[in-house]
């Protein structure tokens, strides 16, 4: 402390001698958002794991040397498989990967603005990110459901964490890591969540009385792998990405096709941006309905007029 006060006395002190050059490299400034913000967020030391392979992968040069030309290069060669993060994966990431590198660099940078940690633009604020097709996503139909939860019938920690899954929307590790201090009567009440706000979601009484005759503290053991084992045995075919967040999905959708609320689906799943929630709309009986009557031939067909909704003139 003594040091860096001289240093800032001397800078101080000689106005003359402007800001010394900023030497350091990207890395470092992985650090340093790590250190005055990064360890706060709950997915925190994995971002910053990521930004210190990012800036390995891009020769952690002089971060203001660093450009979006030369991320732009680097993001063409993490396609082809040139540049890989994981010597595992033989080949390219995908655009939807190298998206995610894009948003940790970009906000490693914002973050380091607002904290007048970094003088010049964010070199990545005029960059455009990869365009990316909408993902098909699964979810369960009820014979589906019923061949999971048989299948796991033998795993009664497993067959319990999908309950709880597909009776709340919650996601996998919320439900696998659940705590006897986390369930209070007809009700579950998640911590640690990806949103960073806990959410309190019901359960029926007799589920509850379940849960509540486990001794441990923990109410399940770890069980993520023997699932996925499970699920790739059974008849059941999902897209890649989906094994566990399928769950989830099933939730959502048989709720909004069951009449539920779009806004109440939003505070149970815990998104903070109601776009997220929107995904599951089209899933509700009455979202297409005014397609048949809101489109232009059928005013023409009803002369000008529009239709009933039940299709009636």
């Amino acid at each position: 402390m003594a040091y860096e006060q001289f240093i800032m006395n001397e800078s101080a002190n000689k106005p003359w001698m402007g800001d010394k050059p900023d030497t350091r490299c990207l890395k470092e400034l992985t650090d340093l958002w790590f250190a005055l913000h990064g360890r706060s967020l709950s997915s925190g030391d994995k971002i910053h794991s990521k930004l210190r392979l990012v800036a390995d992968a891009l020769g952690d040069p002089i971060a203001v040397n660093f450009t979006a030309k030369d991320f732009a290069h680097y993001r063409n060669k993490r396609l082809t498989g040139e540049i890989k993060l994981d010597e595992r994966f033989v080949k390219g990431s995908s655009p939807v990967t190298i998206n995610l590198d894009h948003s940790y660099l970009s906000a490693m940078f914002e973050e380091l603005i607002r904290l007048e940690e970094w003088k010049l633009p964010n070199p990545l604020e005029k960059l455009r990110k990869f365009t990316i097709s909408e993902r098909e996503m699964a979810w369960l139909d009820i014979d589906q459901i019923n061949e999971l939860l048989a299948a796991t019938s033998h795993h009664i920690d497993m067959n319990r964490v999908i309950r709880v899954c597909l009776c709340t929307g919650a996601r996998w590790s919320e439900s696998q890591f659940l705590t006897k201090n986390q369930l209070s009567p007809n009700k579950i009440t998640f911590t640690k969540t990806k949103g960073k706000k806990n959410r309190t979601v019901p359960i029926s009484a007799d589920f509850y009385e379940e849960l509540k005759e486990i001794k441990s503290e923990r109410l399940f053991g770890d069980c993520y792998y023997p699932f996925l084992t499970i699920l790739n045995n059974s008849s059941i075919v999902l897209p890649k990405g989906q094994l566990t967040h399928v769950l989830r999905h099933s939730f959502a959708a048989h709720f909004m096709m069951n009449g539920g609320n779009i806004l109440v689906l939003q505070k149970i799943l815990g998104h903070h941006d109601i776009n997220m929630t929107m995904r599951y709309a089209h899933f509700a009986p009455e979202h297409l309905d005014t397609a048949v009557t809101f489109n232009p031939l059928a005013m023409v067909n009803n002369g000008g007029k529009l239709a009933a909704k039940n299709g009636t003139h």
